[in-house]
């Protein structure tokens, strides 16, 4: 039996999705708008496959998927989402996903991204290979560009102390900025440069020479 967890900030979509899936003749076991509350569930609950929208209310569902990489947890992921942009796919697979599917897809899709999840299959829906092959594209194009050049001088401050490891409040203490300041800073910045996590920050400095790799 297949059983399912279901992270999307629309409560319209998640009642929409329980009913297709159910009747699909699989398990929705829980559902949540919140990443922090997901994380939990799918940590207690252990579905077979999750179900995750990447906009969430100001927040991305990249971050689920690093905290699930980074705990080891073995759960197969279809992204679900209205991003048709060749980075999010990337990214999403890079972090571990299964599936990738619009929502615009028919449910037919979803069922086969499902199926192919429990199978340790990948799966891109209608359109979503194109994107991945642009995503490779820009990739290669985007290694010669200096994305660091579009950030202030304060970002350019604070994204240096946040991949040294510094807390918002420790950079706050330094520059006389609120931690909310800071992180308002931090989460600008990091939407400049199309990354989701630290890690993926820190490489990124590190590959445009903002700090030493050592």
């Amino acid at each position: 039996m297949t059983t399912l967890y279901i992270v999307d900030d629309h409560r319209i979509m998640r009642e929409g999705l329980r009913a297709l899936l159910t009747a699909g003749g699989h398990t929705v076991v829980g559902e949540s708008a919140d990443l922090t509350t997901a994380l939990a569930d799918i940590q207690r609950l252990k579905p077979t496959v999750l179900l995750l929208d990447l906009h969430l209310e100001g927040r991305s569902g990249l971050e689920l998927l690093a905290d699930m990489r980074q705990r080891k947890m073995d759960i197969r992921c279809v992204v679900l989402t209205m991003l048709a942009q060749p980075r999010m796919v990337a990214e999403s697979l890079r972090m571990g996903a299964q599936g990738y599917v619009l929502k615009g897809s028919a449910g037919s899709e979803l069922t086969y991204a499902i199926d192919a999840a429990v199978r340790g299959r990948r799966y891109m829906g209608t359109g979503v290979a194109e994107l991945a092959e642009l995503a490779e594209q820009s990739s290669a194009q985007n290694d010669q560009i200096n994305p660091m050049e579009n950030l202030s001088p304060r970002e350019r401050q604070i994204i240096t102390m946040v991949v040294k490891g510094q807390s918002s409040v420790r950079i706050g203490a330094l520059l006389h900025l609120s931690p909310k300041t800071v992180a308002t800073y931090r989460s600008r910045l990091m939407h400049k440069l199309e990354v989701h996590d630290v890690p993926s920050l820190v490489r990124l400095a590190i590959r445009h020479k903002l700090l030493d790799a050592h």
